[in-house]
């Protein structure tokens, strides 16, 4: 009897395993789509640096969280009906994804370290208004490394990586066509009006303060990438950890029923 209660008490337990881990599937799916979708309109920044694995990480996470939430639902039937060839299957299946899960994990939380403002600073010293492509790869980088560039200068008013000394300091695709005394930095560098034009000219030209933006762009760009990076690396670790001892359980299960 003590036995037979041990073992209900764990198809319960296993039961509650299961939904926890059903749910915390849909919740990763959700999260990784909300990362591929790039709210924050950064992913041609991060192509152009040939650094875009946290991409594929979140693309690997839609995967596992979907089969997460099938596969519990296979080991909550499996688990009320005793059966040991759904579980077999079910055991199998779990490890499979487990592992992809772990890679996912693993490639979000390494490779966030990698985008480092010299990163950016190169392929923005390299791309930003190039005016002669290699081919139409490259013109379609320069054309989403530009656009993107443009949008974060004038959004989060700031300038280059480092600053606006970023354009002076370091030969650039930009410098190549545009002399220093008319362009020392990229028009949306200066301070602009509700018209969208510099509110002077002359002054953000010279670097006055208050007429150019002497901030850098590298916090608005790794801020919002860091966080999506760490929620999908740590979340999914976390599920790891509660499915590792599912697992364990289920196995132990396995061996106990007839």
């Amino acid at each position: 009897m003590a036995k037979s209660d041990g073992i209900r008490i764990l198809q319960g337990l296993l039961v509650f395993g299961n939904v926890v881990i059903g749910m915390c599937g849909i919740a990763l799916t959700a999260e990784c789509i909300f990362f591929v979708s790039d709210p924050h309109g950064l992913y041609p920044l991060l192509e152009a640096t040939e650094n875009d694995d946290i991409y594929a990480a979140a693309w690997i996470g839609i995967f596992v969280g979907f089969a997460l939430f099938v596969l519990s639902i296979l080991g909550i039937i499996g688990v009320i009906k005793s059966n040991k060839t759904l579980l077999l299957v079910y055991i199998i299946l779990m490890l499979i994804t487990y592992a992809f899960e772990m890679a996912s994990c693993i490639t979000a939380a390494t490779h966030r370290d990698f985008l480092t403002p010299n990163l950016f600073l190169k392929q923005m010293l390299e791309r930003y208004k190039k005016s002669e492509p290699d081919n139409n790869n490259d013109k379609w980088m320069i054309d989403g490394v530009t656009d993107t560039w443009d949008r974060i200068m004038l959004q989060n008013q700031c300038c280059g990586v480092h600053g606006p000394s970023d354009w002076q300091e370091y030969t650039s695709a930009f410098r190549t066509t545009h002399n220093d005394a008319d362009y020392p930095w990229p028009r949306n560098c200066c301070v602009l009006d509700d018209q969208g034009s510099p509110t002077s000219l002359d002054g953000c030209k010279l670097g006055v303060p208050g007429y150019y933006n002497s901030n850098g762009c590298y916090d608005a760009i790794s801020g919002p990438v860091n966080t999506q990076a760490w929620g999908v690396a740590w979340f999914g670790f976390a599920i790891l950890c509660w499915t590792f001892f599912v697992l364990l359980g289920t196995m132990f299960f396995w061996i106990k029923i007839d």
